[in-house]
């Protein structure tokens, strides 16, 4: 049995005597390793499920808010923006009540809502009466809800498996999102065609359950870290102090904020660039779209399989300052076929990022303290559209092609000069 203790007595690895998958697995597949411990594989469904469903509702949320508004580029955008902005403002409470509430209960309680929510909108589509409001005010309710899952959910990893197989577990989730970000979109665009917006949200209600499901059946999370005896503002405000007070980690939240600012700019502006360059309709976006993701799946798989890695704060920079070079190369060329492995590459560097400074930041993290160093971590989803804004005000300017290049620019060169200013980093292991 795999035991670590943490403050209060509890354990924050699998109980591995009740959990563990067929002898033999990790050594024939070692890149899937994670998958030997039974309570991981349930979590993995739930991410699998939660990602899929997230993933179909902004494609169909998006469709009828066009269908609505008369195609109001606008009117989408606040509809995207309602759902951003929760994860930015609601990440911290939602990190301290990971650190006191059961992880468990917190993702099956959001994903609950999540199925009221998402069940409410297909009843107000069905009937005829759904207006923009409606939209805008649901969205900010799922990111709410969303904000309250990640962090738990992400926190439940370090739970469920050794700490040396965190990166590996990490990855594999975040496999599980890329899955979703390819599959999610294709699949809600038939249930669109086949059983209209309204059929559709009730099967994404459907989805989110399962999700729930999955993770009620994982044994561990159902008992909360030590009490702080602090307020919900006491601890946000020790999990502020501890994250940017630990040198390690204050490095880490430095680098996530470099990638969130220059890094994210590609993920909006890729459609404008695909028009304006390339002359492509929806069919060249969606290829030039699943090439991104095939490379983020690859990139989740290739993190995953690298097991007993140790240098890995000089991997992170290495792999930030690339996906600063790849895209600023990818934001000139001019040519579908040079585009597509160019976004691959983007793809790949970008899904090791993102995976490894989640596994960086859980490692360097106290038990007690993962569910707050996580969520400020996750403060970087809802910071994405922000730090893409003034690259489209550049787009709008001068033009896409520019934007991107210069927003690869600053993402390899701010990295570069982290690099030097902070030699520490490159120890972390």
């Amino acid at each position: 049995m795999d035991e670590r203790s943490v403050p209060g007595g509890h354990l924050s690895a699998a109980i591995v005597a009740d959990t563990v998958a067929p002898a033999g697995w990790a050594q024939r597949f070692p890149m899937f390793e994670s998958f030997e411990f039974r309570d991981f594989r349930w979590l993995w469904v739930g991410v699998l499920a939660s990602f899929m469903s997230m993933s179909m509702l902004m494609m169909v949320r998006a469709w009828l808010v066009l269908d609505i508004t008369n195609g109001s580029p606008l009117a989408l955008t606040w509809t995207m923006v309602s759902f951003a902005v929760p994860m930015t403002f609601v990440s911290p409470i939602a990190g301290a009540l990971a650190d006191r509430i059961p992880r468990k209960h917190m993702v099956i309680l959001s994903q609950t809502g999540n199925v009221v929510m998402t069940l409410l909108l297909a009843g107000l589509d069905l009937a005829g009466v759904v207006h923009l409001g409606h939209l805008i005010g649901i969205g900010l309710i799922n990111g709410s809800l969303m904000a309250l899952n990640l962090p738990s959910r992400q926190a439940m990893i370090s739970e469920v498996v050794p700490e040396h197989k965190l990166m590996n577990a990490i990855s594999l989730s975040n496999a599980a999102m890329n899955i979703t970000s390819m599959a999610g979109p294709a699949l809600a665009g038939l249930l669109i065609v086949l059983v209209d917006t309204h059929g559709a949200f009730f099967v994404i209600a459907g989805i989110y359950a399962i999700s729930a499901v999955s993770v009620a059946m994982v044994n561990a999370g159902g008992k909360s870290m030590a009490r702080s005896g602090k307020s919900i503002i006491g601890d946000i405000r020790a999990g502020l102090a501890y994250s940017f007070g630990d040198q390690t980690l204050r490095g880490l939240m430095v680098v996530v904020l470099i990638g969130v600012i220059f890094g994210s700019a590609y993920w909006p502006l890729l459609a404008a660039w695909a028009r304006e360059v390339l002359d492509v309709g929806a069919g060249g976006l969606g290829i030039l779209n699943a090439a991104t993701g095939v490379g983020a799946l690859f990139g989740s798989l290739m993190l995953a399989s690298m097991t007993g890695y140790k240098r890995r704060g000089i991997l992170l920079l290495v792999v930030c300052a690339g996906w600063g070079i790849s895209l600023a190369v990818f934001a000139r060329t001019t040519n579908f076929a040079q585009a597509l492995p160019l976004l691959m590459l983007v793809g790949v560097l970008s899904a090791i990022f993102m995976s490894l400074r989640m596994t960086l930041l859980q490692s360097h993290a106290a038990p007690e303290m993962r569910g707050r160093v996580i969520s400020i971590g996750m403060m970087s989803w809802g910071l994405m559209p922000i730090g893409a804004v003034p690259f489209a005000l550049i787009a709008a300017a001068v033009d896409t092609a520019f934007a991107l290049m210069l927003s690869g620019i600053l993402l390899a060169v701010s990295t570069v000069v982290f690099w030097i200013i902070y030699p520490s980093f490159r120890r972390i292991e």
